[in-house]
């Protein structure tokens, strides 16, 4: 199903007009994985230091939030309902991140995203024993 959802990246700007709209969602894909601090990503968010994107139609279907860094574009968050509407505008995101001159887009979240995304490759595991 094509995309009928637009991608927004939310200017640093604007972030508290916005945030409070897709709290939420970035907390959903934080809270499934326990892979990142919800307090240090919404803190980044907040400074300028991520990005916020939104896909949007007459409302917000997902929200993701991706940080620059060493050459590297990391989606730090994503979280939405309807995925088959909004996945194809990923290329947005990765296309803003060749324009930084990145050289690559890591993504850090559930394994399901190496099925659903073409290019991708599992680069690197994280292994974890509770102690």
């Amino acid at each position: 199903m094509p995309s009928t959802a637009s991608l927004v990246c939310v200017d640093p700007e604007q972030i508290f007009e916005f945030w409070p709209h897709a709290r939420g969602l970035i907390k959903a894909a934080i809270d499934a994985t326990n892979l990142s601090d919800f307090a240090d990503i919404e803190s980044d968010v907040l400074e300028g230091k991520q990005l916020l994107w939104l896909a949007w139609s007459d409302h917000i279907e997902a929200a993701a939030t991706t940080h620059l860094s060493r050459g590297v574009c990391t989606l730090t968050a994503c979280s939405g309902h309807q995925r088959e509407r909004w996945l194809p505008l990923f290329a947005r995101i990765e296309k803003y991140a060749k324009d930084e001159s990145c050289r690559a887009m890591r993504i850090i979240g559930r394994p399901g995203w190496e099925r659903v995304l073409d290019g991708y490759r599992r680069e690197f595991v994280i292994l974890e024993k509770a102690l």
